[in-house]
This record gives C-alpha cells, structure tokens and sequence, in this order.
C-alpha cells in the first residue's frame, strides 16, 4: 500500500506505507458506519454510569463530615450514637433529626444525586403510591413506594451483568461443543447431534417453572438454567466452520507435521471460527437481557426484593394508571435492545472480508 504525497516544492513523492492488519481494517470497517460506533460509545457510558450506581442513587451519603471527622456511608456502616443519636442500629440519613445534626454547626453532608436506593420506601410522598413523578421522586415511584429512578438503575446494570454472563457461560459451551463435533465428525458427530435434538425438543419454560418451585429463585440459577439451552444455537455455527476447515489444506499439513490435534484446534481452525461468534454476540446480549425481562415480567426471574426491569413492567400492567412505571422502563429496555442491535449490525459488517 502506498500513498503520494506532495512535498514543499511541489515534488510528488510516494511513501510505502505499511499495510493494515485485518483487525486494523476490521475496526475502520466498524468505525465507518457510524451508527453502530455511535451506539457502542454510548452503550459504554450507560454502563460505566450504571456500574456507579451507588454513586448515583442511593439512600447514604457518599461523604459526611462530623465534628471535623470524616465518615463514608456509602462504604462502611456507622450506629446512629456516632451522630448524636439514641440507638445504636445503624443510621438513618433520611430521618430529620439526624439530618439537622449532620447539617449544623459547621457539618456537612454529600448526597448522592438521587436519594434514593433501589429498596429504598419514600414514606413522606402527598400522592398514594404508585405515586407520579415529582422533585422528591424524578420518575415517581412504584406501588410500594420505592423511587422508579434508582430501580431503573439499578436494574439496568443486573440486567447487563446477566446477560454478559449468561454470555460468556453459553458461548464457552457452544463453542467447545461445535468445536468438537465439527472436528471429531463421525460417530460422534451424529450421536451429538441426535442428543441436542432431543435436548432442544425439551419445554424450556416448563422446566423453569418446575426448578423455580423447588429452588430458591436466584441470578446464579438462571444464568445456569438458561445456559443449558442457550449454548445449541451458536454450536451449529461452529462445528460448520470446524467441518469446512478441517479438510483445509493447512490442516492436513500440521497434521502431517505431527502437530496435535488440540493445537489444529486452538491455533488453526478455531481463530477462523470467531467471525461468527463475535458477530452474534451483541445478538445474543439483547436476547438475554429480553429473557430475564420476560421471566421477571411472568415472576420467574429474580427474587422480589431484586431491581429488575420485568418486575417493573409486570407493575406497570398492574397500575394501568401509572404510567410513568411502563412508559419509563419500556423506554430503557427498548433503547438498550436498539443500541445492542446497531452494534451488532456494524460489527457484522466490519468482519465481512468482502466489503472493502
């Protein structure tokens, strides 16, 4: 690759340049559309910010200074004596006795933005609960008066931290089962893919139902749950370029060099099977964070107390007047699931080798 460059006397000169590697032209493809890095960008900050949610939304100061003392809430819990109270429970920054000892004298207090935590209860609100948005509750609150704000928050950020998870776990599964299968071949290959036919004809949502009722509903469960099924559909992809390249040219000879097969594999047949994984990935993000929501929506998902953006929408159903509780959280869930879908449709155009 060269380009020509004009020089001071107007001399044309040609400079070689060095050529691109393909992940340097990949991440330009990616670039030029700019909608898809646009939304990647924006999709990071929404998640660095919601990584800081405590920062954010929450019920304890961040900083307070007492009696020319420093105290972090936010980090360590203090007793209510430590601030001129009578209990020795921890303290309670919203009450207004221990609000005007933290305000006089010369001491101050540094609240978060929004004072509320995700299982925080506004007791002092003029409407019944739900109760609208207002300058105490940004987004108004739900029906057992907790701040829509910081549940949003919150619940943003769990729904993000699942669906990478489930993520990573489903995508590891399936690409050491495509792996396998379209490497192996045979025998093996048929008996496994008779096996995922009869695991995949299984009633997934059946089976969520039965394990919710005998255990304890938790994240943990249903990224183990979910990944059970989720891993079949990327395993096709794999053993497909597994298959088509294990009669490559390149493999033949490293095998005939002695190389093993675990290193065909991994150094070989596996880098040339990632397009179609990265590519899905973003994909496969928006589906997971859809189907917490959905479980959470139908009471399948995480325990109540959990911020959840399901848990929101099925109250919004259930206080049909609130809309702040629908329109709030379809308005997140809507946006994330957009941003994700731009990503992935720019980073599967910047891994296609026949666009230039």
């Amino acid at each position: 690759m060269s380009d020509s460059i004009v020089s001071h006397n107007g001399a044309e000169a040609h400079v070689q340049l060095r050529p691109r590697s393909p992940g340097q032209r990949a991440w330009l493809r990616f670039k030029a559309n700019r909608r898809g890095y646009v939304s990647l960008w924006i999709f990071m900050v929404l998640f660095v910010f919601s990584m800081c949610a405590e920062i954010l939304s929450n019920d304890k100061p961040i900083l307070v200074q007492y009696q020319g003392s420093f105290y972090f809430p936010i980090i360590k819990n203090y007793p209510e004596t430590l601030f001129g109270g009578d209990f020795d429970t921890e303290a309670d920054y919203n009450d207004a006795y221990l609000k005007d000892r933290l305000t006089k004298n010369g001491n101050w207090v540094w609240y978060a933005p929004n004072r509320y935590s995700y299982d925080t209860i506004n007791f002092a609100t003029e409407h019944p609960n739900p109760a609208p948005p207002s300058a105490e509750n940004f987004l108004g609150t739900d029906d057992r008066g907790r701040d829509v704000l910081a549940r949003l928050i919150y619940g943003f950020r769990l729904s993000v931290l699942f669906a990478l998870a489930l993520t990573v776990v489903a995508t590891v599964i399936g690409i050491i089962a495509g792996a396998l299968q379209g490497y192996l071949g045979g025998r093996f290959d048929l008996f496994s893919q008779r096996v995922i036919e009869v695991w995949s004809s299984m009633p997934e949502l059946y089976l969520l139902i039965i394990f919710s009722s005998i255990f304890q509903p938790s994240v943990l469960l249903l990224i183990v749950l979910l990944a059970l099924f989720g891993w079949m559909g990327l395993a096709d992809y794999v053993r497909a370029e597994f298959l088509r390249g294990r009669n490559m040219d390149y493999v033949k000879a490293a095998r005939a060099l002695g190389v093993s097969n675990r290193a065909i594999m991994l150094r070989h047949l596996l880098p040339n099977s990632m397009v179609s994984v990265i590519t899905f990935l973003p994909f496969r993000i928006s589906g997971s964070i859809l189907a917490l929501t959905s479980l959470d929506f139908l009471g399948l998902g995480v325990p109540p107390t959990t911020p959840s953006l399901g848990e929101l929408l099925a109250q919004g159903k259930d206080n049909i007047e609130a809309w702040w509780l629908s329109m709030t959280t379809f308005g997140v869930l809507v946006s994330t699931l957009l941003l994700l879908i731009f990503i992935g449709e720019a980073l599967r155009e910047a891994l296609d080798v026949r666009r230039s």
